[in-house]
């Protein structure tokens, strides 16, 4: 009898699929996500339910991606390009994603957001519903797919299901404004256990559901319509192992030698965003020019180089966001910059892994300034890389990971002079507590690493459908 497969269900599937000369790439992606389960577990355990990131051109060319996929146990789940603007770019962006990175004024509503939104996480449960000898193991990912763990009980009371939240939950006050707001908790309420990275963001999950739904909860735990529900937090970590093997490589030293030799008597400041107004890019520029400002003795002596991802930059608000990182970068280097000294070098592109790592390598300090994050990867990817050489992590408190990584220096990303003065301190910190802080925060990383992140959850669910019988 055939073994039944665990079910991840993500807007995304782990890879990519081109259409080159009329024939289908498949990329795989290098996403934590996919690493980590796909390290946690045997390749023929698991089943993938996602959207292929490709819209078929017609009935044959989907037959043909289906077909493609099923080896890697990958089930695609097509959107017209509609429901792509409607539920991926519309409601999940447009609404939840500004609400929940406490921004609502980026908040736009369309009546046609929801009923896609609607409709699409009924898609993503018809796919599930789909497979052979479905397992009683479901793990749904992340904020697009909010209404789908109540989709799939209606359907099926036995299920086990798990849902995982990788984004900050606002407060209550906040998420009051959402007008679907009770659909939204209801819809996760079909989960047996719901996961955050923070216990933050956990108690605001329930105290949103004790104001919409008036139910009584305890600290990690609530009863709705006489099942018992779970609501915990499980900080994601990275595959560690990867970054230090990587990082430990001949070709990567000599990409970091390479990036440094570009700034033989200068120290490094490094950022890494996708560009988002949650990750606090004017915050941080904004805070350099206070540093030099204040810190005069150290012009010349330093380069902030912020390499920013492209995102969405045809959308209003993040070209205004583009445009702004623009005119502050130029307003700083032509304060204080001069032929032989640029102090901010800003790039707009994304970087391959390798050439990321030695980036890690080379620099001294590592800037993170978000406003909301639910955890901040890169602060964690920055340490892991960190292991034969040192440097300083300065991170937002607003970053889910500055609840782990309590070595770093700790900012408040709003207040310019204290982050100016968190540079002067990484720039002046002896060697020494550079070593210990970067030690310290290698032994959190080490131990708590991607593939912990999934074994606790996935036997804390296993838990829970002990409890619910």
């Amino acid at each position: 009898m055939k073994k039944k497969k665990k079910i991840i269900i993500s807007n995304r599937l782990p890879i990519q699929i081109e259409r080159k000369k009329e024939k289908l790439i498949i990329k795989p992606s290098a996403g934590g996500l996919a690493t980590g389960l796909n390290s946690a577990f045997d390749s023929d355990e698991i089943l993938w339910v996602g959207w292929p990131g490709i819209v078929p051109k017609d009935e044959e060319e989907k037959e043909k991606i289906v077909e493609l996929l099923k080896p890697m146990s990958l089930l695609p789940v097509f959107l017209s390009k509609d429901e792509i603007r409607n539920f991926y770019e519309g409601y999940s962006n447009e609404v939840l994603w500004p609400i929940c990175h406490y921004q609502p004024s980026y908040i736009h509503f369309d009546r046609e957001y929801w009923s896609t939104y609607v409709t699409v996480n009924k898609k993503f449960c018809e796919a599930a519903l789909s497979i052979d000898q479905l397992s009683d193991f479901i793990w749904v990912q992340d904020y697009q797919l909010m209404l789908l763990p109540q989709l799939l009980r209606s359907e099926n009371q036995t299920l086990n299901i798990g849902y995982f939240h990788h984004i900050p939950f606002p407060s209550e006050e906040l998420f009051m404004n959402i007008p679907q707001r009770k659909e939204l908790v209801e819809g996760l309420l079909g989960a047996d256990l719901i996961g955050f990275h923070t216990f933050a963001d956990s108690q605001n999950f329930l105290n949103a559901c004790k104001k919409i739904l008036h139910v009584s909860s305890g600290y990690n735990q609530l009863i709705y319509k006489d099942r018992h529900i779970f609501v915990e937090s499980f900080p994601m970590g990275i595959d560690f192992d990867k970054f230090v093997q990587v990082s430990h490589q001949p070709k990567i030293q000599s990409i970091a030698s390479q990036f440094r030799s570009h700034f033989p008597d200068q120290k490094i400041i490094i950022s890494v965003d996708r560009l988002d107004y949650s990750k606090g890019i004017l915050e941080r520029l904004r805070a350099f020019l206070t540093f030099l400002e204040k810190y005069p003795e150290w012009h010349t002596k330093v380069v902030l180089y912020m390499l920013i991802v492209p995102s969405r930059d045809k959308v209003s608000q993040y070209k205004k966001l583009k445009d702004e990182i623009n005119r502050k970068v130029s307003e700083i280097n032509s304060i204080y910059g001069n032929l032989s000294w640029t102090p901010v070098l800003y790039f707009y592109k994304s970087l391959p892994f390798e050439e990321l790592v030695g980036l890690y390598v080379a620099s001294d300090i590592c800037m993170i300034t978000s406003t909301r994050d639910g955890m901040n990867l890169v602060s964690k990817e920055y340490i892991a890389s960190k292991t034969l050489s040192k440097g300083v992590l300065i991170l937002s408190e607003f970053a889910g990971a500055s609840k782990e990584l309590v070595d770093a220096l700790i900012i408040n990303p709003y207040n310019r002079t204290e982050t100016a003065d968190s540079i002067y301190q990484a720039l002046k910190m002896p060697p020494e507590e550079v070593q210990e802080r970067t030690d310290a925060n290698i032994q959190i990383i080490q131990k708590f690493n991607v593939q912990h992140w999934v074994q606790l959850f996935t036997n804390r669910l296993a838990e829970t459908k002990a409890i619910q019988r």
